[in-house]
């Protein structure tokens, strides 16, 4: 009964903003009392804090206003993506306190040998949120492919050539660590850091594309979670030959390699140097690869940017094509799961102004005839951060749900 009542005081805290004891009493059904008890032991585990003295009405003494705490516990989140990793340290109150993200080549790199990176890179920003006074109480971990969330399992991830790949084992932190996958994550950062929209399609596109669903504000992840591979939907089945070993997918017209290669920018990216083992990712480990602070941490979509700002017909017919085949891949998905908004992520922010004219206009052609209007398609404004923010928030939402199992720890 005190977990279930913690819970419910607590989300009602996070929920509606700072609120007097005597609201949350009324709010909760609960009496005063009760209340007053349940705060003072969210408050010695850090997660609210009392703020100053608010008068409701023209009579009685003033009430005190909780709300929620962001100066004592945080959460962690972290992103393998094929061109970069990343760290996220968030505080209970969802305010951002770390950023750390580091350019590197992991195609084809050892597993191991990348998440011991990360490992590095984490252990470092733990570090500096612990003499920021915050307590990491767990994280998440985003990957690019369908996860087996009960054993933390990669169970194929083309852009990085890992197969069965059990990550949650290999990657050893001091705190719970899960893994999910990068484009549900990115719908979850969407729907708690970004629009707040409670029923729409998130697009992640970077080297690889996917998707996540949200509808009435929760994530739809399908029987095995595998749900959101909008990447991998074949677009022309006579089209070239794809990681994943089908042909004409979505990736190979409207991700980041795709759109590179048809600008002529293939090949001009700084790889990592590969070692003896095949590991770039030990290599950039060596190479005192810098942390940056947000964004892509390729160079492609700021040089395609670039010429399409200096209209190359290259790189205007290869948004073009990304465009429609956006537009083909989305009216599928349009048909089947019936979204309210299409939200594009990562690189696609900033390609918009050039692929959402080809978006729009291939969904309505496509669908003007089924509905009577399409779905409007709208830009994120987390970019390439979005995935490890749902991650962090992921944590905190685990924390707001049951703060007991914290109190215990």
């Amino acid at each position: 009964m005190r977990a279930r009542n913690l819970a419910l005081v607590l989300g009602e805290v996070n929920s509606r903003g700072p609120v007097t004891r005597a609201a949350l009493a009324e709010i909760t059904g609960l009496t005063k009392t009760t209340v007053s008890k349940l705060v003072a032991d969210l408050i010695d585990a850090g997660l609210v804090v009392e703020t100053g003295a608010v008068r409701d009405g023209e009579r009685g003494r003033p009430g005190v206003v909780v709300r929620v705490s962001g100066e004592h516990v945080a959460s962690v989140g972290l992103e393998i993506n094929v061109d970069y990793l990343a760290v996220r340290v968030v505080d209970l109150s969802r305010t951002v306190r770390l950023r750390r993200t580091q350019a590197v080549d992991n195609r084809f790199a050892q597993p191991g040998d990348v998440v011991a990176l990360l490992r590095d890179l984490a252990l470092k920003a733990v570090d500096d949120a612990v003499d920021m006074g915050l307590r990491v109480v767990g994280g998440v971990l985003a990957v690019p492919g369908p996860v087996d969330q009960r054993t933390g399992t990669v169970h194929n991830a083309p852009n990085l050539g890992w197969r069965e790949v059990p990550v949650a084992a290999l990657l050893e932190l001091p705190f719970p660590v899960q893994v999910e996958n990068e484009a549900n994550l990115a719908a979850l950062g969407e729907l708690w850091f970004g629009s707040g929209l409670s029923d729409f399609l998130h697009v992640s596109g970077e080297i690889g594309i996917g998707a996540g669903l949200v509808v009435r504000g929760s994530l739809f992840q399908g029987s095995h979670g595998y749900a959101g591979e909008l990447g991998h939907v074949v677009v022309s089945p006579d089209g070239p030959a794809c990681r994943c070993g089908g042909r004409g997918c979505l990736e190979q017209y409207a991700g980041q390699d795709a759109l590179a290669a048809a600008t002529g920018l293939a090949g001009t990216d700084v790889q990592a140097t590969t070692t003896g083992n095949g590991s770039r990712a030990a290599a950039a480990a060596g190479g005192g690869a810098q942390a940056a602070t947000g964004g892509t941490t390729a160079g492609d979509i700021s040089r395609i940017v670039a010429r399409l700002q200096a209209q190359d017909p290259a790189a205007l017919a290869a948004c073009e094509r990304a465009g429609w085949a956006l537009g083909v891949a989305l009216s599928s998905a349009i048909n089947l799961v019936d979204p309210d908004t299409i939200v594009l992520g990562g690189i696609y922010g900033p390609l918009f102004p050039w692929i959402g004219e080809a978006v729009t206009a291939t969904l309505t052609s496509r669908l003007g005839q089924m509905r009577d209007a399409v779905p409007p398609v709208v830009v994120s404004r987390l970019g390439t951060e979005a995935a490890a923010l749902g991650a962090a928030g992921q944590v905190i939402q685990r924390v707001i749900a049951d703060p007991a199992a914290l109190l215990q720890t």
